[in-house]
């Protein structure tokens, strides 16, 4: 994935600006929450959640290149705005089946890969 990359550096970027912030002495807003979900979350959840995050990047990326509003791949996937938009935003986990309903007319697919180690 294109965003995959930059989504490690921007990853990279905030521990780095966190550490820089704990090394002069203070505390980043939502440090300390960040530090107890990742005490909460498996690795496994953490990955999936990265995984999901991803999909829903190019997801955007694709309807905006394409020049497509929420409302237009609405009438082209037969998907409502409103969970496209929630989609979008992170705010859901949809199913599968939606997700291809949505990539379709924006011309993407799925596909299952081997995880690169």
């Amino acid at each position: 994935m294109s965003n995959d990359t930059e989504y490690k550096q921007a990853i990279e970027q905030a521990k780095t600006n966190l550490a820089d912030l704990r090394e002069g002495g203070a505390d980043a807003i939502g440090g300390e929450a960040l530090e107890l979900l990742r005490g909460l979350l498996t690795p496994e959840e953490i990955a999936a959640g990265n995984l999901r995050a991803a999909v829903m990047v190019e997801l955007v990326n694709a309807r905006k290149e394409r020049g497509i509003s929420q409302k237009k791949l609405e009438e082209l996937s037969g998907v409502k705005q409103p969970v496209i938009a929630r989609m979008e935003r992170g705010s859901t986990s949809p199913q599968i089946d939606t997700v291809l309903k949505v990539l379709a007319p924006l011309g993407k697919t799925l596909a299952v890969v081997p995880i690169e180690k």
